[in-house]
């Protein structure tokens, strides 16, 4: 009986988890379609396939819906990023080509719809939620220049980069990366081709790699 007991007590949990989970990608979809104001409680009640009540049962009100919807996107965005840099934990035989395959898909991340309307939705009520710019930018900014941090500390003790501040490094590395973005894409209003992504890519790595590469002599 006890057994039994606790196996309800774990799908219960579960199913709370999951539902949550349900409710806070709907809240993504409804907020990025429709902005924070024009959004509603109800919108993303049916969006998730629940009722309403539910969605306050787990969030107390919109504000909390959307605080806690865009620190779980951030969360899963850094996830996905983190994934990417991890392919330097390997043995790098060709650096160059492996930064440019990461830089590469880093930057098709960053322009993906999930990750611009993440950015949208943190800048556009910067002035309602000011302290999110932190808890967003604490999720994947900091987080994406520490893991490349990580990696180039284990560059440069394997003699492929110079010695370094690696957390200088990182942050220049993602400057290069990620700061030409802005511009081609127009704050996010302009779809970025894949040539300008293979070009960027490139020469953030190109550029990096003059400054930080060991010399081979």
């Amino acid at each position: 009986m006890a057994s039994m007991t606790t196996a309800a007590g774990r799908s219960l949990s579960h199913g709370r988890i999951d539902k949550r989970q349900a409710i806070l990608a709907a809240a993504f979809t409804v907020f990025a379609r429709r902005g924070y104001e024009q959004a509603g409680v109800q919108e993303v009640a049916e969006e998730a396939g629940v009722a309403k009540p539910t969605v306050y049962n787990h969030m107390s009100d919109k504000e909390t819906l959307f605080r806690e919807t865009l620190i779980e996107t951030a969360e899963s965005v850094a996830a996905e990023n983190l994934a990417i840099i991890d392919r330097l934990r390997q043995p790098v035989e060709d650096l160059p080509a492996v930064l440019e395959d990461v830089a590469y898909r880093l930057l098709r991340t960053c322009c993906g719809e999930r990750s611009r309307a993440l950015r949208w939705l943190t800048y556009a009520q910067v002035a309602r939620f000011p302290d999110l710019i932190e808890a967003v930018q604490s999720r994947t900014t900091s987080r994406i220049r520490d893991a490349f941090a990580d990696r180039i500390a284990w560059l440069t003790m394997s003699g492929q980069l110079r010695p370094c501040d690696p957390t200088l490094a990182a942050e220049q590395l993602l400057a290069l990366i990620t700061g030409p973005l802005e511009g081609r894409g127009r704050l996010g209003t302009r779809k970025v081709t894949t040539a300008e992504l293979r070009t960027v890519s490139d020469a953030a790595v190109v550029t990096f790699l003059r400054a930080y590469e060991a010399d081979r002599a």
